[in-house]
């Protein structure tokens, strides 16, 4: 299988790459990133998991690593697939990165990419992808796991709602007594949800995941409609980024609830959750002063879902369904995760 799928790129280096290599440059980020990381450990499970021999029409598929990079590309660039196919035509930064050659490698096209990136929803492979480097980051001291902040952020939908009455006319000839045939299309985004902020109602998904405490490393998390409550999410994402037994969660009072205290208490974990107020009961002085401190913590993974939504582009969803959208979260998540890595090595 490896031998099939080697053939679609070549191992060898021509003379352009060569000429390339020669010239003086300047490194750039990516190159930070390939220090960084060893690749190994996510291509073994790519192949593993994906086992792509053929591509579509019966060719030799493109290894899976470089395609996995091209992803992550579009990540840190805000690029379409279009846009990204155009770039490692041209992009001596991005082919070096990806692992293409000048010479004799063709440049993987905009459907090609948007099939990989199916494949990998279908094998649903990115959550142990974004574990991998996590690891590693974790082995290299720039990760420290001391605790986890849980929160949720809502994304909206790649498509605008709507809804469409189509009257179907009837025959003047015919009877009308059974009246006019109505038919009602919506958004064709069927998975996401409407959600009312203040006066206003959204159409969007909600993203329900957690940072480190110290960092605001994205450790994992999902997607769900936007009517999805946070709380009955909590424990899903607990599991999701594994929390050991020691480790302080915090989260704000939209997460309190007796059973995800009790889930904290019975797992070994230090309750870190905001305190809520009920009715005609206000919150007592130490409360109030332990929702401060643990307010100031929650400040990581906001910051987290600002920067996703700021300079990723995330604030609203380029794929349609929950799946995709989970996907393209993750994605998200691991650039950001990598990035910050860098920075964090560099200081």
């Amino acid at each position: 299988m490896e031998a099939s799928m080697s053939e679609r790129t070549s191992s060898k280096p021509g003379i352009a790459d060569y000429v390339v290599a020669r010239r003086k440059r300047k490194e750039c980020f990516l190159d930070e990133i390939d220090r960084l990381i060893d690749w190994n450990p996510l291509e073994k499970l790519l192949r593993k998991t994906l086992k792509r021999v053929a591509n579509a029409v019966g060719n030799p598929a493109y290894p899976p690593l470089p395609m996995f990079k091209i992803l992550l590309l579009q990540r840190w660039y805000n690029l379409s697939d279009t846009a990204v196919e155009e770039a490692l035509y041209d992009r001596f930064s991005f082919v070096r990165f990806v692992g293409l050659s000048l010479d004799h490698d063709e440049v993987p096209d905009a459907t090609t990419i948007c099939r990989f990136r199916q494949s990998l929803v279908e094998r649903n492979v990115q959550k142990r992808l974004l574990d991998k480097l996590n690891h590693q980051l974790q082995r290299r001291g720039l990760l420290v796991r001391e605790g986890a902040i849980v929160d949720a952020s809502v994304v909206s939908s790649a498509r605008r709602p709507f809804k469409v009455l189509d009257v179907l006319p009837q025959d003047r000839q015919e009877d009308t007594e059974g009246g006019t045939d109505v038919t009602i299309s919506y958004s064709d985004d069927a998975e996401a949800a409407w959600l009312r902020k203040g006066n206003r109602a959204y159409y969007r998904y909600k993203i329900h995941a957690a940072t480190d405490t110290r960092d605001g490393f994205v450790l994992g998390g999902h997607a769900t409609p936007a009517n999805r409550s946070d709380t009955e999410e909590f424990v899903a994402v607990l599991d999701e980024v594994d929390a050991k037994a020691g480790e302080s969660i915090f989260a704000d009072k939209g997460y309190s609830s007796q059973l995800n205290r009790y889930v904290l208490q019975v797992r070994g974990l230090a309750d870190g959750i905001m305190h809520k107020a009920a009715r005609n009961r206000e919150l007592t002085p130490s409360k109030k002063n332990a929702n401060r401190q643990i307010s100031s913590v929650r400040a990581k993974v906001e910051r987290a879902f600002g920067t996703l939504k700021r300079g990723y582009g995330f604030h609203r969803a380029r794929y349609l369904g929950r799946a995709k959208v989970e996907l393209e979260f993750l994605l998200n998540a691991m650039a950001f995760n990598l990035k910050k890595a860098v920075l964090k090595a560099a200081c």
